[in-house]
């Protein structure tokens, strides 16, 4: 199978898995005060963004715009918010990916900053058209940190069986 192929099916794969996390994650993590957003399609497209993209090719804000738009339709029912916020930051990352070497710890940050101004741009969306009405401390605290961790924690389990062939993929395109 080609890139093209594997690439929408794996995104397809974890955004269908990021929507039933909560289920599959312990009860126990989630009984207390906290909210964790699993952004795990947005991990994938940071892999792609660092890892696969090269300077002149956009996949992984086609795919983000392609996937937060899916994950628009079936997940939140208002158009637009994950499409524009996925593809907005995924367009940053690879901007600030061209300023820094592609390695575990550039990962690291560049998935920290993303998920963290992904999801803040979610909220102020949210906010501002009367989808939530939880209080800023409430959400930095109780879903911001535990969102950013939890996300972070897949992005290092995934990394042992994603890097190589990722940058197989991505020197293949030169």
């Amino acid at each position: 199978m080609t890139r093209r192929v594997i690439f929408p099916l794996i995104l397809f794969a974890v955004m269908v898995l990021s929507g039933v996390a909560l289920e599959l994650l312990p009860h126990q993590l989630l009984m207390g005060t906290y909210m964790i957003v699993p952004h795990w399609l947005f991990v994938m497209l940071i892999y792609i963004a660092i890892f696969y993209d090269r300077n002149d090719t956009y996949y992984a804000v086609l795919y983000a715009l392609i996937f937060g738009l899916l994950f628009d339709i079936v997940y939140t029912g208002i158009l637009g918010v994950y499409m524009f916020s996925y593809a907005l930051v995924i367009y940053i990352v690879r901007g600030l990916k061209k300023m820094l070497q592609g390695n575990f710890y550039v990962l690291l940050m560049l998935s920290a900053f993303g998920i963290a101004i992904a999801d803040v741009s979610i909220y102020a969306i949210f906010t501002v058209i009367g989808f939530t009405d939880m209080p800023i401390e409430v959400y930095l605290l109780n879903r911001l940190i535990p969102t950013i961790l939890m996300n972070l924690l897949f992005l290092v389990l995934i990394y042992p069986f994603i890097i190589k062939p990722m940058r197989k993929w991505g020197t293949e395109l030169t």
